[in-house]
């Protein structure tokens, strides 16, 4: 298995992140179980200080920047990238740019800001973010963060595979056949993905993006690089329109499947993991449900771990959302 990622730099990793994103809860939720028709056991990376997985990779990209002497750096973020690299900055005194959609969930934003960070608003989505980020770098000459391209985040994000498969962390071989991956840009699955291939070859790793946003699941089944016009989902965190080709290429090597679900069993799935779980999730993080709960039969009789890969949601919408998934009985 051929990557850009290094299995011997990610072991190293736990030795930069701070211990606040590291060893989050892996636990067995049997109140899913009726719900799912399978086993289900919850990785929980919302239980941090950014409520969310994106502080393991910007913990090791501000600790190289400290490290070179570098105090600038700026990114695009749907949100929370932006502040995982702004709370990752202020504790090592770097200057943070966040650039952002103006249409970003207004709680991520105002995190961002809470943080120290400067943000800047575009007008268009996450790849007009992205395109502001990359002419602030070259304009200022200061470090550009490109999220999934830049090997650090993704392998930051496989720390979690570390401990969902290393037997010198948890103490006994695992116990899961399936790990079911929000797919965005991929640095999560990707790096989670590589771990597990390397520890664990028999554990099934499955992507999992909204239909619509489809771009890096139809770029896996097509086996090149397949870009969409418009993207149209609640979940803002994985909703990208141009796949990055390396991170496509390191996807191929270790994802067994990539899948499509509805915005009605993304909704269900938060509803779930609200009721069985007492778990408030943005919308990304409740993929691995979502999968589940579209296709029962696949998964019946399986160990299936999910990654709850954050919780920065806005309430107003979190209630619609949640209300409507009552509404159809979800």
């Amino acid at each position: 298995m051929q990557t850009r990622l290094d299995t011997t730099r990610i072991r190293a990793a736990r030795r930069v992140i701070d211990p606040t994103f590291l060893d989050t809860p892996l636990y067995r939720c049997e109140a899913l179980d009726p719900a799912l028709g399978c086993r289900v056991s919850i990785k929980l990376e919302t239980a941090n200080p950014v409520r969310s997985f994106k502080g393991r990779g910007t913990e090791l990209v501000a600790s190289q920047l400290a490290g070179d002497g570098q105090r600038h750096v700026v990114c695009a973020s749907a949100g929370n990238l932006g502040q995982a690299l702004a709370w990752s900055g202020r504790n090592r005194g770097i200057d943070v740019t966040v650039v952002a959609s103006r249409t970003a969930t207004v709680a991520k934003l105002d995190r961002i800001r809470a943080l120290g960070a400067r943000l800047e608003l575009v007008n268009g989505d996450h790849e007009a973010a992205r395109e502001r980020a990359a002419a602030i770098a070259r304009y200022d000459g200061i470090r550009l963060l490109e999220d999934s391209l830049d090997t650090e985040t993704c392998e930051g994000a496989a720390t979690i595979g570390l401990e969902l498969a290393d037997p010198a962390l948890l103490g006994a071989e695992p116990s899961f056949d399936t790990v079911l991956i929000a797919l965005g840009g991929g640095a999560m699955a990707t790096g989670v993905g590589h771990v597990l291939k390397a520890l664990a070859p028999g554990v099934e790793v499955i992507g999992v993006q909204p239909l619509g946003a489809p771009a890096m699941t139809r770029s896996w089944h097509q086996r090149r690089v397949v870009t969409t016009d418009t993207t149209d989902t609640i979940a803002d965190g994985v909703a990208g329109r141009y796949p990055i080709p390396a991170v496509l290429e390191d996807l191929l090597q270790v994802a067994d499947d990539a899948v499509l679900v509805r915005e009605a069993s993304i909704v269900a799935g938060m509803r779930l993991l609200l009721d069985r779980a007492g778990l408030v999730v943005e919308p990304s993080a409740a993929l691995g449900i979502a999968a589940v709960l579209e296709d029962r039969d696949r998964f019946a009789g399986r160990h299936v771990v999910t990654i709850v890969c954050g919780s920065n949601v806005d309430l107003d919408a979190y209630h619609r959302w949640i209300g409507a998934a009552a509404r159809y009985g979800s």
